[in-house]
């Protein structure tokens, strides 16, 4: 009997999850932040950069126009990432994603600072889905968190015929831009895998040439050559066309004086 009022107690004690906790709020704005990956930075409003050192960014999101930008300076804030939630007859009809700043408004729920393995279960969660525009959205923020890596979730999302088109192309997406070596194998696995959804497969494609040249071109080189799909080839060659690598000219100069 004590022990098992022992394992009660610690049960209870145990911290929800944050998808038990977004399911208990109140229909309205659902908030919640959490903690940054080095190299991003936003203005906490309309723009967020990634990939950032040294003042120098390779990646920014501006969401629209902001008509406050002639009057005044907004600062670049390295963190937190801070998601709001738009919850509707207790199902998630929107997202919302900033970096830095903080919330304007004390209407709805925030749940305060979650960890970052929650964060990303739950958007991710959230992306496979799949059945609100949340879900389209959920990936991006995701990719923002410190100390997580989610290239495996993210081929699994990629691999899913039951998710959306769109967003398995944005899983594909993020594993170009942020995956390494073993997400680059998974990305040709996926390129050759002839079962696959075609804009899925191109997407692929398109994310192998955003990786490092010394992955991704050899990468598209071998599906330019050996890939049974005509067009795959074809866009493979057109990538490879754009990295300036010496090593894609000598494909095509092998391509053109082919017999």
């Amino acid at each position: 009997m004590i022990a098992l009022a022992l394992a009660a107690l610690v049960l209870v004690q145990q911290p929800q999850s944050l998808e038990r906790r977004v399911a208990a709020a109140p229909d309205g704005v659902v908030r919640f932040s959490f903690a940054a990956r080095p190299g991003v930075y936003g203005n906490g409003r309309n723009m967020i950069s990634w990939d950032c050192r040294d003042g120098n960014c390779r990646h920014r999101q501006v969401d629209g126009w902001d008509s406050d930008r002639d009057d005044w300076e907004s600062p670049c804030d390295s963190g937190p990432v801070r998601i709001a939630l738009t919850k509707r007859a207790g199902g998630i009809s929107d997202l919302r994603a900033y970096v830095g700043g903080q919330w304007r408004s004390t209407n709805g729920t925030d749940l305060g600072t979650v960890g970052t393995r929650d964060a990303t279960n739950y958007l991710l969660s959230l992306a496979r889905e799949d059945n609100s525009p949340a879900a389209k959205k959920a990936i991006f923020p995701a990719m923002l968190a410190d100390s997580v890596t989610l290239w495996p979730d993210l081929l699994k999302i990629a691999k899913d015929a039951d998710v959306s088109r769109k967003v398995r192309s944005s899983a594909v997406f993020w594993l170009g831009q942020a995956a390494g070596d073993a997400a680059t194998k998974g990305l040709t696995d996926l390129v050759d895998d002839g079962g696959a959804d075609r804009e899925v497969r191109e997407s692929a494609v398109f994310a192998l040439s955003q990786r490092p040249k010394d992955e991704g071109v050899p990468a598209l080189i071998r599906i330019a050559k050996q890939n049974p799909d005509p067009e795959l080839r074809r866009k493979a060659i057109f990538w490879l066309g754009q990295s300036d690598d010496p090593r894609a000219l000598s494909l095509f100069e092998e391509l053109l004086t082919r017999p």
